[in-house]
């Protein structure tokens, strides 16, 4: 045994004590390091759950604000005309729904059966027109090129600035000198134009439709009909549908239009005639008031039925948008 190496064993323990003092004090950082980590966890974990619990007390608020008024329409429906304004508005009373269903369609010859199929005939006539005008329009101005296309993509942008009331008069007027006045076609041809659905079918036609395709189709031998319709119409579906929905559920609540083109009774869509029972108020035999809430529930189910049946094709076309 050397020396130097008698040293080395004897100085040992005085050496490591230094060594041993950095490694305890990045053992304490590391710890301290966790246990802010720990902390700042738990707050955010408590900011998070806050939030989550502020979202979900909104949700309720929404949700109650929403179905309350539909709640009440089905509570009032089914009550009888005194347990309508002495009873607790939001639950049953007397079950009279059958009784107010009798009344409502044998009240002035079963009036309220004309206005239901008027509203059907105006909303379906006008909201298929309405949909092949718009595609037509939005695909020619995505797939081709011609002059003027320019110009006309202005008019379009430009004339969502005009507020629909403005028109009213000098569609009257045009009407009038048409002999469209007081007609179902007043109700029915307008409504085949639409400048918002025709840019909405341009802009969903320019993503969907894929230019090879229709080249390929032209070098097949296709023509530009049968390529719209048995092609791009096709790839369209989603947008179609869409704007279908989208105006049939405007053209189903219209008032200001019929109110101002159509003057007989017999040519009313059910809100106008609706409308009509509420301004008359009650009289000594029936209570008017009951029939009209009896209506609002009625002329909802058209609405929910084709919501439910479409719900697949408006749920991705509304997030058609959001996704671009």
């Amino acid at each position: 045994m050397t020396l130097t190496s008698i040293r080395s064993k004897a100085t040992g323990p005085e050496e490591d004590t230094p060594k041993m003092e950095p490694k305890a004090s990045r053992q304490k950082r590391r710890l301290q390091r966790k246990a802010e980590a720990a902390a700042d966890s738990t707050e955010l974990s408590g900011k998070r759950g806050g939030s989550r619990l502020t979202v979900i007390i909104g949700l309720v608020l929404f949700a109650l604000y929403s179905i309350g008024p539909a709640w009440w329409l089905i509570v009032s429906s089914t009550k009888t005309k005194e347990d309508l304004y002495t009873t607790d508005a939001m639950w049953f009373a007397n079950f009279s729904l059958f009784d107010n269903l009798s009344s409502l369609f044998t009240y002035q010859d079963g009036i309220f059966g004309v206005w239901m199929w008027n509203s059907t005939l105006y909303a379906f006539a006008g909201s298929i027109g309405h949909t092949l005008v718009s595609l037509a329009a939005g695909y020619g101005l995505a797939m081709y090129s011609f002059r003027g296309k320019g110009t006309t993509m202005g008019f379009i942008i430009g004339s969502f600035l005009i507020p629909g009331a403005l028109l009213t008069i000098p569609s009257y007027l045009l009407f009038v000198q048409m002999g469209l006045y007081d007609t179902i076609w007043a109700m029915i041809i307008p409504a085949f134009f639409s400048p918002f659905a025709v840019y909405l079918a341009k802009i969903y036609a320019e993503g969907a439709v894929p230019s090879e395709l229709l080249e390929a189709a032209r070098i097949d031998g296709a023509g530009e009909y049968r390529i719209f319709f048995q092609i791009a119409f096709r790839l369209l579906t989603t947008a179609g549908a869409t704007i279908f929905l989208l105006h049939f559920v405007g053209s189903w609540n219209a008032f200001f239009g019929p109110m101002v083109f159509l003057r007989g009774a017999d040519k009313w869509p059910v809100m106008l005639g609706l409308y009509s029972w509420l301004q008359r108020g009650t009289d000594s035999t029936v209570d008017l008031t009951g029939m009209v809430i009896t209506g609002s529930l009625v002329a909802t189910i058209p609405m929910v039925i084709l919501m439910v049946a479409m719900q697949r094709y408006w749920r991705s076309g509304v997030a058609m948008g959001s996704l671009k």
